[in-house]
């Protein structure tokens, strides 16, 4: 039976039928249905952990005691899980560990274009890369059998439109592993320096061998058309290239490190030209070049961004492929914050007074776009606390009494709780903003240490926000309502000009969350309205001019009521008041 499925979809099915036993993972765009799928496997134990560092420590134990496992992020989350996979590669495996890592390239979700390859080459851990949701499947069953045969952690890597297109897949059954027997040996799987001396040696071997495999193996295929041009490509590369030169040849590669020599050399011996096809960093250029290829690859492909069939044909020739176009302009939607966002109080306070806010990852980072321009700095997940730790401890007068870090719930578990413990150790009195909204927003409403759930949606201890922070030896927890921006500012002004640190707990649920309920659209009586436009400083996308007047979107209002607290006039209202 075929099934037409989203590269995700495919890589959590061939995780079922690879018999693996368990999935821990931490939800980052463009990975995140993986582990989403995974969880309707009731064969699978599957997790949502507060990190992808304790991810990836999960896979490995899990690992270590003899299961297949798995943990899967989008690029900047392999940064976080870095340390125990660079090691990982130096203990190897007892069960299968694959770690499946989806980039972004064209950054639609992301602060940055990092290519995946890169790292692993770092980590010295292969890495494969499916080009549809078929090879999805097949190519994570495939990182199994790899990772027992050579002992190593084996990278599943993903980009954008791999993980989110749909092409057929094969269903087969579940292939039920037995659990690996495990021996004790502290010199594979203690990583003190004598023991991990000897590891690097068998890590280096291990590169050899993996080479020599990638010389042969169904991962890399060639294809020998035309032998004017000749392609190299991996991925969703090779799918654009075949579009746009269906007659020419290609080595389809689909192991992306370590890369074959032979192989290369012998593809580029039977073609005029060769063109190397990816997308972000020249890996594969690089390596065709220190083997002495004459290759064409960066200097007419981008290191910027996506690529696109048309892209790659004007590149090469000149031409445009021939595509289905419309005549009409259509509109830029800028990413904006939903009606009823409980972000947007808060963020309309912190610029009416004037704030410095270090900002961090969610959907609040928004709250630095106009009409808010709330947001001064943004890095990486759980860097706002920090930032305004070292703002407060560099001493600049300009930012004194007003700088506050923000970060959301799910952001504050995954990295933000070693920021408090750090201002609270080093006597700093920064002002750190929570922003609950019971759930992890941006990537689609998934659970959290702090919602009480599992990603199974069963009841589990919730974390309590207030006493953690109390542990940690914050005195100043204060817990408030966002959309009360008369109280909101009150406090927010006490806590920044208190010589301690405080935390602020803004809470309200995210106003998508199937349990929110509003009394729905709200209208504007234009005998009270004067036009004096207050209600737009709140960014609401609902709210808009239309020949110079403010108007209410009914399509878009859900009446959360944050627009009447802006009207001193009581112009807003709901259908009775038109």
């Amino acid at each position: 039976m075929k099934k037409l499925l989203l590269g995700n979809e495919a890589i959590a099915r061939g995780m079922f039928e690879a018999g693996v036993k368990v999935v821990a993972s931490y939800p980052g765009t463009p990975s995140t249905e993986i582990t989403e799928n995974v969880a309707k496997y009731d064969e699978i134990y599957s997790e949502w952990a507060p990190n992808e560092k304790v991810a990836a420590e999960v896979a490995i134990g899990a690992s270590f005691g003899g299961s297949r496992a798995a943990t899967c992020m989008k690029h900047v989350g392999f940064n976080v899980a870095a340390d125990p996979l660079f090691t990982a590669s130096y203990t190897g495996v007892n069960g299968g560990l694959v770690v499946c890592v989806a980039d972004d390239p064209g950054m639609h979700s992301s602060q940055n274009e990092q290519d995946t390859r890169m790292v692993a080459m770092a980590a010295k851990i292969p890495v494969i890369e499916p080009s549809d949701s078929g090879e999805c499947k097949e190519y994570i069953k495939l990182a199994y059998d790899l990772s027992e045969k050579y002992d190593t952690p084996v990278i599943l890597r993903l980009t954008t439109r791999v993980a989110h297109s749909q092409s057929l897949v094969e269903i087969c059954d579940r292939d039920e592993k037995d659990f690996k027997p495990y021996e004790k040996n502290p010199l594979k799987t203690v990583m003190m320096p004598a023991m991990a001396k000897k590891r690097h040696v068998y890590v280096e071997q291990r590169l050899k061998d993996m080479t020599e495999y990638a010389e042969n193996c169904p991962l890399n295929t060639v294809e020998i058309n035309d032998t004017k041009i000749g392609i190299i490509s991996s991925g969703i590369c090779y799918q654009y290239a075949k579009e746009a030169f269906p007659d020419a040849s290609f080595l389809k590669l689909g192991m992306v490190y370590p890369l074959p020599e032979k192989l290369i050399k012998d593809f580029a011996g039977k073609v005029d030209k060769v063109y190397v096809i990816e997308e972000l960093d020249p890996v594969i250029e690089n390596h065709c070049k220190i083997l002495g290829i004459d290759v064409i690859g960066k200097e007419i492909f981008s290191l910027l961004g996506e690529y696109s069939t048309n892209f790659i044909k004007k590149a090469i020739d000149g031409e445009d492929v021939s595509t289905f176009t419309i005549d009409e302009q259509v509109p830029i939607r800028p990413p904006v914050m939903c009606p009823g966002c409980p972000h947007r109080g808060m963020f309309y306070v912190l610029k009416k007074l004037g704030m410095s806010v270090c900002g961090d990852i969610g959907c609040y980072t928004l709250g630095a776009l106009a009409p808010l321009k709330s947001i001064d700095f943004c890095v990486c997940m759980g860097a706002s606390i920090g930032m305004a730790h070292g703002i407060e401890k560099s001493g600049n007068q300009e930012f004194k009494n007003k700088t506050v870090a923000i970060i959301g719930d799910s952001t504050f578990m995954h990295s933000g709780i070693t920021g408090i413990v750090d201002i609270v150790y080093n006597k700093g009195i920064s002002t750190v903003i929570i922003l609950d909204n019971s759930i992890t927003g941006m990537t689609g409403h998934q659970d959290n240490p702090t919602t009480g759930f599992t990603i199974k949606k069963e009841p589990t201890n919730q974390v309590n926000l207030v006493k953690l922070c109390e542990a940690i030896g914050i005195n100043n927890v204060v817990v408030a309502d966002p959309f009360d921006v008369t109280n909101f500012e009150k406090i927010v002004k006490e806590e920044v000009a208190k010589d301690e640190p405080s935390v602020i707990i803004s809470q309200r649920p995210c106003a998508l969350l199937k349990g929110v309920k509003f009394p729905g659209p709200l209208t504007i009586n234009k005998d009270k309205c004067v036009n004096c436009k207050q209600c737009m400083k709140i960014g609401c996308p609902a709210i808009s001019l239309k020949d110079g007047k403010v108007e209410i979107d009914k399509t878009q209002c859900n009446g959360c009521g944050l627009c009447t607290r802006m009207c001193k006039l009581g112009a807003i209202g709901g259908g009775d008041n038109e």
